[in-house]
């Protein structure tokens, strides 16, 4: 029996095979796509990292802040990657995607949300380079034609790893 595959990745394949279409997001891993941003978002300069950001806890189940020091970068990464992917989550939803789960001891775990403070800031930055904007709609962030495109090119330049078989 052949491999399964999807309809998407088959209309890509065919794409590549005949040499149209380009590498997207949604193309790359995603721990290699937001390093590979992270650092693009560090090397550019145009990013203000808030001047809380060393003091910061990313969320309450944390005991620390963050040991890297460029940790706001890769969070802002993932979110313009997750905005990218799929539209319209709000700093609601990115608190319920980056949480965690608590351990309490003896008590059983539980889930805990990530902070907003931290997400809004990250938000509002990525807004500001008009990577993303307010969706119309009124439900969420949105990725624009410029990021979409600043985003793809970044995607192109990560090197793709062969699969094997």
């Amino acid at each position: 029996y052949g491999q399964v595959c999807l309809p998407r990745q088959r209309a890509a394949e065919k794409m590549s095979a005949q040499g149209r279409g380009g590498v997207t997001v949604r193309d790359v891993s995603a721990p290699d796509f937001i390093a590979a941003y992270a650092a693009h978002l560090k090397r550019t300069g145009k990013m203000e990292v808030p001047k809380w950001a060393d003091l910061v806890k990313t969320s309450i189940g944390n005991e620390l802040a963050p040991y890297d020091p460029d940790w706001f970068y890769v969070r802002a990464a993932a979110i313009a990657r997750r905005i990218y992917l799929r539209g319209g989550n709000g700093v609601g939803a990115f608190k319920k995607i980056f949480g965690m789960t608590r351990r309490n001891g003896v008590r059983p775990p539980h889930g805990i949300k990530a902070s907003g403070s931290v997400i809004r800031a990250c938000l509002r930055e990525l807004e500001k380079l008009k990577v993303i904007e307010k969706d119309p709609s009124g439900k969420g962030r949105k990725i624009t034609t410029d990021g979409q495109r600043d985003l793809d090119r970044i995607a192109g330049s990560v090197p793709q790893q062969e699969e094997k078989m």
